[in-house]
């Protein structure tokens, strides 16, 4: 089937797409276990870089969940898929030139992986938020966690299925000493002494 698919050449580069937005695009992939605040510090700092005049656009894994990606389940092989296709829709976006914001828990570091071969090296940045699990299944938000101890939800993220911490991410951001205010700060600080977005 794939050999009948031809790459078809767009007359707008991604130079010319930022080049009218002036600023540069990225993704920012947030990755970390349910609770650990990647939503939030995501939300936050979206709201920011909007005020700074940023095009942004968060991908949320809930919310992706409840439309591109409403036929996939939580077995490792759905798991896979879901990070595969946000993956090429973090792509997309980037090179229309949007900053683009991703919270998953993404917990398969050869998945995580596989997202940052799609990008030229500094047009993805792994954020790690990293919180103890007995913080995260205290916070639990979504009451999650408590489903999960009582057998209701299978393959749940650090309980029955594995996470695996990222070991060189390029923003480490420990979420149960620091304030989402800080961790915004932090992310922010990193876009610019990196040259990634001038704010």
């Amino acid at each position: 089937m794939t050999k009948n698919l031809f790459w078809h050449e767009q007359s707008v580069s991604h130079k010319a797409r930022i080049s009218i937005k002036n600023h540069d695009s990225a993704v920012l992939w947030f990755t970390g276990l349910s609770g650990s605040g990647k939503s939030t510090i995501a939300n936050k700092l979206d709201l920011e870089l909007n005020k700074k005049k940023i095009h942004t656009y968060l991908l949320d894994g809930d919310n992706v969940r409840q439309g591109l990606n409403k036929n996939l389940g939580f077995s490792e092989e759905d798991r896979v898929e879901n990070i595969r296709r946000i993956g090429e829709v973090s792509r997309l976006f980037v090179d229309a030139g949007i900053v683009t914001l991703a919270a998953f828990i993404s917990p398969f570091k050869n998945d995580r992986e596989s997202v940052r071969e799609l990008f030229p090296e500094t047009k993805f940045i792994e954020i790690a938020c990293k919180a103890n699990l007995e913080v995260c299944e205290h916070r639990d938000p979504k009451g999650l966690y408590k489903k999960a101890r009582a057998g209701e939800i299978s393959d749940f993220t650090g309980i029955s299925s594995p996470y695996e911490l990222p070991e060189n991410p390029e923003i480490l951001l420990e979420t149960d000493n620091a304030t989402v205010d800080e961790s915004v700060q932090k992310i922010l600080s990193y876009l610019e002494v990196n040259s990634i977005l001038k704010l």
